[in-house]
């Protein structure tokens, strides 16, 4: 199965995609849609739109997962990340794929651990989960890869979740680093 995990923002829009099966996951791809900062929000949100439009014929991911909204202090900032949130979901459906949404909590306590995890965190076992062996890469890609694979994990173990270490490494022991 391959999912394209999603971490909207409009400056940048994170992607990655991932092969999962089973118990593993593999990279396919993961990169930046570089969004210029002197152009108007609408034609901002053409261009993650048409990219991830783009990616989806190009790679045919069977699910597509995305963060899901925080609410932080700036409100025009939230609602501009709900627009790219919009659009990234609207180029899934208008492609048929199944969509999924996770909260940043949740997509950081399926890959470290803990829902209150850094970014440098999450980008550490990110690197070490899908062998990556490239240091220099983005925040909002690790954090997209991240996205696709909490997905992956939770189509895994959709339901009960544990809110302990010792039910987590029970659950997940290959994602306990030596």
């Amino acid at each position: 199965m391959i999912i394209l995990g999603v971490d909207p923002g409009t400056i940048f829009t994170g992607f990655g995609i991932i092969k999962h099966s089973k118990n593993n996951s593999t990279l396919v791809k993961h990169g930046l849609i570089k969004l210029p900062s002197k152009i108007m929000l609408s034609l901002k949100l053409e261009i993650i739109y048409d990219e991830l439009d783009k990616i989806i014929k190009i790679y045919k991911p069977d699910e597509f997962a995305i963060e899901t909204a925080f609410y932080g202090k700036n409100v025009q900032s939230a609602m501009k990340i709900g627009y790219a949130r919009g659009v990234s979901m609207l180029a899934a459906v208008h492609n048929k794929i199944p969509t999924s949404e996770y909260s940043p909590r949740e997509i950081k306590k399926s890959i470290v651990g803990t829902g209150a995890a850094s970014k440098e965190q999450v980008s550490y076992m990110i690197k070490k989960m899908l062998d990556l062996k490239i240091n220099k890469i983005k925040y909002d890609e690790t954090d997209a890869l991240a996205v696709a694979l909490c997905h992956a994990f939770r189509m895994r173990t959709p339901v009960k979740r544990s809110n302990n270490w010792k039910d987590f490494i029970e659950k997940f022991p290959e994602r306990v680093i030596n």
